[in-house]
């Protein structure tokens, strides 16, 4: 199957904008392809009203500072959820994904705390990891202020941010806690290996290249051995077991489709209850297109209805 309609029209008006004498991002440097990528957000409209939204400023383990933003969708949500975005650890921020928080929080009914972990090249691997599990317990302990009680807390990302929150999920299990009720893992970057197979279809080259994951792992993880390590390609810990409940959603033609397809695999082999959807005619970052793309909407509903049953609540 292509691409479907809604995504080739999308690709061409970027293609139409950007002009015939454009760079391929991953020929930009960090700052030039933030300023390119940055008009994503004025397509997403403002999202819907919140009860009440706040920004929390975190200590880092560094000594650095860094921001959260937590939207209330109600006066007493029934969940809370820590969400990591996705810009493979250099590009977007909380800003860019104000519109997709509202809307998850407004259709699962969860408070939703999104991460503006610090990003690569200023702060390489591990920074991002440390920052999102400082994300993670810092909400664990204000579930009360947050939502009024102790509700299900889970831990979601998409691309980058997937690979975050699988990482994150590992850290609190080995940790003894905090304790979650699910990880939502959307397009996860699971593994540092271009020799998969969704890495060399041809039809799998749009918004994001295997030249351009290249570029973001250069400037993540620079040192090429740190790269196989567990917390930054989570697909290598040795064991997967005792993990929360997962719900891995991948886009058929997406170059880390088949990571996160084997990761997924790996979870429930080691016996944790997964559900898995493939997107059929979606690449990666479709479900970042919040008001453009309609199966984002669609994959949306699903994470918010996982949510609002309290999946896995009893993990």
């Amino acid at each position: 199957m292509a691409l479907d309609e809604a995504t080739l029209g999308f690709l061409s008006g970027m293609a139409e904008a950007a002009g015939p004498d454009a760079k391929p991002m991953w020929q930009l440097s960090p700052a030039e392809a933030r300023i390119a990528g940055s008009g994503l957000k004025d397509l997403y409209g403002e999202g819907p009203d919140m009860h009440r939204s706040e920004d929390h400023t975190l200590n880092g383990y560094d000594g650095g500072t860094f921001q959260v933003r937590v939207h209330v969708p109600v006066a007493q949500p029934s969940a809370a959820i820590v969400y990591l975005h996705g810009g493979g650890w250099v590009l977007e921020d909380i800003a860019g994904y104000e519109t997709l928080g509202r809307q998850l929080a407004e259709k699962s009914g969860a408070a939703v705390v999104l991460v503006n972990y610090r990003k690569a090249p200023e702060h390489p691997f591990p920074t991002p990891v440390e920052d999102s599990w400082t994300a993670l317990q810092w909400a664990a302990s204000q579930l009360e202020q947050i939502a009024g009680r102790q509700v299900p807390l889970f831990i979601g990302g998409d691309s980058a941010g997937g690979n975050l929150a699988a990482v994150t999920a590992l850290r609190a299990r080995d940790h003894g806690g905090p304790d979650l009720s699910g990880q939502i893992l959307i397009y996860p970057v699971t593994d540092y290996d271009f020799t998969r197979g969704s890495y060399l279809e041809p039809e799998n080259q749009s918004f994001l290249t295997t030249e351009f994951m290249d570029w973001f792992w250069n400037h993540y993880v620079p040192a090429p051995e740190d790269r196989l390590h567990p917390e930054a390609s989570p697909l290598r810990h040795e064991s997967l077991a005792g993990l929360p409940s997962a719900l891995v959603i991948t886009a058929e033609h997406d170059v880390v489709r088949d990571e996160g397809e084997a990761y997924a695999e790996r979870l429930r082999a080691a016996g944790v209850p997964v559900e898995h959807r493939r997107w059929p005619g979606q690449m990666h970052l479709f479900f970042s297109l919040v008001n453009v793309l309609p199966a984002s909407a669609e994959a949306m509903d699903l994470v918010a209805a996982k949510v609002r049953d309290g999946w896995g609540a009893a993990n």
